[in-house]
């Protein structure tokens, strides 16, 4: 199953978007801590998921990073990146951009984006900005085939 259609499932079982909700009813524990300059990783123990999140963050930028560590622990559950970057030579590139795919999906469905630039020609600059999804992000925003909308950065 691709990223687009699991992000899709999981919106329409849970009928929310919002990575804490869908944490919370999936019984994904969420931890606020110090991280010093990271911001938030996942981690799977005798199948408890934990997501810990710097307690730096607020706003948009917690709830990407929420959304990112969720999609890790939906479409990587028995992945441990931390020990994956400090213990062996394994890529670990293609696991992020998946997680990064899943949360641009998750916090900019296709039909907001469609609303968004049919109501107020805005740049994707701007449209990423008001969904806290980090420009450079916004390049993994995959629309449907079948829509007309097409984001240009």
């Amino acid at each position: 199953m691709d990223i687009k259609t699991c992000v899709k499932r999981l919106v329409s079982r849970y009928r929310t978007n919002d990575p804490f909700l869908i944490a919370d009813k999936r019984g994904i524990v969420i931890i606020t801590e110090r991280l010093g300059n990271i911001l938030g990783y996942h981690i799977s123990s005798r199948r408890i998921h934990i997501i810990h999140l710097n307690w730096s963050l607020d706003g948009p930028l917690r709830r990407f990073v929420c959304a990112h560590e969720l999609g890790h622990a939906i479409l990587h559950p028995k992945v441990n990146t931390p020990f994956l970057r400090r213990s062996t030579l394994f890529s670990i590139d293609r696991i992020e951009r998946e997680a990064n795919e899943f949360a641009v999906e998750l916090l900019l469905p296709d039909e907001e984006l469609e609303l968004v630039r049919f109501c107020d020609p805005v740049t994707a600059r701007e449209i990423a900005a008001q969904y806290g999804i980090p420009n450079e992000l916004m390049r993994l925003k995959r629309l449907d085939r079948s829509r007309k909308a097409v984001v240009h950065m």
